[in-house]
């Protein structure tokens, strides 16, 4: 038996299923506006950014001319399991993404059965029989997106992974800046340390000194206790610095994926470069936070999710057919008069379902409510955080001019105090007062290089990385 197949219908019918096709429900996305300043407060003119994550952000930690820094950096792609977590998390929402497309397409499904079935008892001679029956058959199924539930599905996956491959920039950078961080504490305290070395063997020179002035009868006794206790006291300060430095060398470690047991770092002097700040940071960088990204695509895919649910209120309408061979005859299974067919739609609608379908539109209405609100809590945080950080910056230059010149005050101060010490004019409380002042001066002023170095760090990472675009020069 043939088929015939009427050319102007079927042409009809797919013009029909193509208009119906292009039917979507649901609302169109628009990013959510955010309230942005014209200006930043602390670093002049800013041109008003949009999220552009895209854009590479380059070596930054380079600018500071560290060649270790930059080795550790390089390894946390390779070893940092929260970037390892992340890129996961990013395979498997593009993988969602496949998944949704697939509902785009028909699905086909091929059986082969073979059944032996009786009645009665097989044995009797007025019982039933035995029956066999071979079944060969080709199913195919398709799902009409009349109202657009599977391209509202895809759109929600693709923002979805759009904003997983933001997280993964998100984890990658936090990692670097962390490690940054971590690095840059671990070297002042290695200044700090130095510093205190250096100061126990001036310490206890003086206390030679005083030992020596006490044995020919020119300083008392209470000179040398002085000398002495200020001695231990900087011996313990110095000791006290390898729990703080012991703690940021297991950090660093773990940021590399690396056991504590199995890495250390050698003291080294504090010879990093201070990066220059622009007058005016061009907006672009902010454009480029990867967590302000992914806080936009998942409005998105909560807004592509309302056009899901408003699907449900629709008719579903599928498309199925089947093809085969079918006979109780192993030997007549395969023929052309076994064969069999079967085509035509099929239209599905709930009738009555206790306000299910409401409250599913309602919760994603809802859902994308909230992550509106995400979104902009996420823009103005970032604003804040290249607020404070200018601020920051601002500031600390200028306190550490200010402290430079009470270092060499300080340094000053001590030498004529000593010389006059030596000559028998002031005692050693003077001495002891000086040295004190000079070393706790020195240790603020390495404080505040470290703060600034956090601050340059914490500025990058608010800025979405980097102070350029492209690939900074080497």
């Amino acid at each position: 038996m043939k088929l015939k197949f009427d050319a102007p219908r079927i042409i009809v019918f797919a013009a029909m299923l193509a208009l119906l096709a292009a039917c979507t429900v649901g609302p169109k996305y628009v990013r959510p506006t955010v309230d942005t300043p014209a200006v930043y407060k602390e670093a002049g003119d800013w041109k008003v950014a949009q999220p552009r994550d895209e854009l590479k952000r380059g070596k930054w930690w380079e600018t500071f001319g560290d060649a270790l820094l930059n080795g550790l950096i390089e390894q946390i792609d390779i070893s940092n399991q929260n970037v390892r977590f992340a890129e996961a998390q990013f395979r498997q929402a593009r993988a969602f993404v496949q998944s949704a497309r697939a509902g785009l397409f028909p699905s086909l499904t091929g059986s082969a059965a073979a059944t032996r079935s009786g009645t009665g008892s097989s044995a009797s001679s007025r019982g039933g029989g035995v029956a066999n029956d071979f079944t060969l058959s080709l199913d195919a199924a398709w799902e009409v997106d009349v109202w657009g539930r599977v391209r509202k599905s895809v759109e929600s996956s693709v923002a979805g992974a759009q904003a997983s491959a933001a997280d993964l920039e998100a984890a990658r950078l936090s990692a670097q800046a962390e490690l940054a961080l971590n690095y840059f504490q671990l070297r002042v305290l290695d200044a700090q340390r130095q510093l205190l070395d250096d100061s126990v063997a001036a310490f206890q020179k003086s206390l030679d000194l005083t030992r020596n002035r006490y044995a020919a009868g020119v300083a008392g006794k209470v000179e040398v206790v002085q000398a002495d206790t200020q001695l231990k006291s900087t011996q313990a300060q110095a000791i006290d610095i390898g729990v703080q430095r012991a703690q940021f060398e297991h950090a660093i470690a773990i940021l590399i994926g690396k056991p504590p047991a199995e890495f250390s770092l050698a003291p080294i002097p504090l010879n990093v470069v201070m990066p220059s700040i622009p007058a005016s940071l061009p907006s672009e960088l902010l454009e480029r936070r990867p967590d302000i990204a992914a806080a936009e695509r998942r409005v998105a895919a909560a807004n592509a999710q309302i056009g899901v649910a408003k699907s449900a209120f629709f008719p579903a309408l599928t498309l199925s057919g089947s093809a085969g061979f079918q006979n109780s005859s192993f030997a007549q299974w395969l023929t052309l008069p076994s064969r069999f067919w079967a085509v035509g739609p099929a239209i599905a609608q709930s009738i009555f379902d206790a306000g299910l379908r409401r409250a599913l539109t309602d919760q994603a209405i809802a859902v994308y409510d909230a992550n509106v609100a995400n979104y902009r809590r996420t823009v103005l945080g970032g604003f804040q955080e290249v607020e404070d950080n200018l601020a920051a910056l601002h500031v600390l230059e200028q306190e550490a001019k200010l402290q430079d010149d009470a270092v060499q005050a300080a340094r000053q101060s001590l030498d004529l105090t000593i010389n006059q010490y030596k000559a028998g004019t002031v005692s050693y409380l003077n001495v002891v007062t000086v040295q004190t002042a000079w070393l706790t001066n020195e240790r603020t002023a390495f404080g505040i290089r470290g703060r600034r170095l956090t601050a340059v760090v914490t500025l990058v990472k608010a800025l979405g990385g980097g102070w350029t675009a492209t690939e900074p020069s080497r």
